[in-house]
C-alpha cells in the first residue's frame, strides 16, 4: 500500500496539473532561503561589527573585511541548518497550495469518489503554525543530536518521519473528517502512517530534490487515506451520501406502493 502510494505520488508531481503548485512552491521557497541567506548576513555584520570595534577600539584597519567574514560565517551556518530548516519552511509555503494539489490527485486517480473539502483559511493557518514550530522543535533535537556519533541520521529520520507522516496525513483525511476524527484514524493507522513518514524523510535527505518534499508527501498521504478509507469501507462523506440514498429509496417506497 505504502510502496503504490509513493509510485502514484511520485507520478503525480511530474504531471502536467501539478506544475503550477509546483513552480509557485519552488519559487516562494527559493525568495525564503534567499532572504534568510542574506537577512542572517546582514544581522551578524549589524552587530559583529560594532561589537568587534569596540572590542578593540585601536585596531581598525581590519574592520572593512570584518562585515564580508561576518556573512560569510552567517551563510555557512545558515547552510548547515538548511538541511533543518527546509523541511519546515517548505511545508509551510507549500501548505497555501497543497488543496490545489489534493484535489488534482481526488479527480485524476479517484474520479469516482467523493472530492474533499478545503479548509477554511485560518484553521488551516493556524495548523500551519503549530506544525512549523513543532517541526522546529524537533529538528533543534535532532540537531543537538548530532553530535552523537552513529544517532544522528536516526534522530533525522525518525524526528521527520513522525512529524511530516503526521501532519501530511492529517491533512488529507481532514478535506474528509473532522479534526478528532483525522487524530483517530491517524492513530489506528500509526504504524502505516510512520512507515510513509519515513519515505518523505527519505526524500527531505536528498538536495534540491528536498525542496519538493511537501508536494509529494501531500500526494502520498491523498493516496494513502484514500486506499485506508477503502478498506475500512468508504470515506465518511461517501457513506453519508449512501445513507441519504437509501433512507430516500425508503421514503419512496411507500408512496409508489401507494400510487
Amino acid at each position: 500500500m505504502i510502496f503504490t502510494a509513493a509510485r502514484l505520488a511520485l507520478a503525480d508531481i511530474f504531471s502536467p496539473p501539478f506544475r503550477a503548485a509546483l513552480w509557485k512552491t519552488l519559487g516562494l521557497t527559493a525568495v525564503v532561503l534567499v532572504a534568510l541567506w542574506f537577512g542572517i548576513g546582514a544581522i551578524a555584520e549589524i552587530f559583529a561589527v560594532p561589537f568587534l570595534s569596540n572590542l578593540f577600539p585601536n585596531d581598525l584597519s581590519w574592520l572593512d573585511q570584518a562585515g564580508t567574514l561576518a556573512g560569510w560565517a552567517a551563510g555557512l551556518l545558515l547552510a548547515v541548518l538548511l538541511a533543518f530548516l527546509i523541511g519546515p519552511i517548505s511545508a509551510v509555503i507549500a501548505s497555501l497550495f497543497l488543496d490545489d494539489v489534493a484535489v488534482v490527485v481526488e479527480r485524476e486517480s479517484y474520479p469516482d469518489a467523493p472530492t474533499g473539502t478545503a479548509m477554511a483559511f485560518l484553521p488551516g493557518l493556524v495548523l500551519s503554525v503549530k506544525f512549523f514550530g513543532v517541526v522546529i522543535l524537533g529538528n533543534l533535537l535532532a540537531l543537538v543530536l548530532l553530535l552523537v556519533p552513529g544517532v544522528n541520521i536516526a534522530a533525522f529520520f525518525l524526528v521527520n518521519g513522525y512529524l511530516l507522516g503526521r501532519e501530511y496525513f492529517e491533512f488529507a483525511a481532514m478535506r474528509y473528517r473532522s479534526e478528532d476524527e483525522a487524530k483517530a484514524i491517524r492513530s489506528r493507522h500509526g504504524g502505516t502512517v510512520f512507515m510513509a513518514g519515513l519515505l518523505i524523510a527519505g526524500f527531505l535527505a536528498i538536495p534540491i530534490v528536498n525542496l519538493l518534499t511537501p508536494l509529494f508527501a501531500a500526494a502520498l498521504m491523498v493516496h494513502l487515506h484514500q486506499r485506508i478509507a477503502a478498506k475500512a469501507g468508504g470515506l465518511p462523506i461517501q457513506a453519508d451520501r449512501t445513507a441519504r440514498r437509501v433512507r430516500g429509496s425508503d421514503a419512496a417506497a411507500p408512496e409508489r406502493r401507494s400510487s
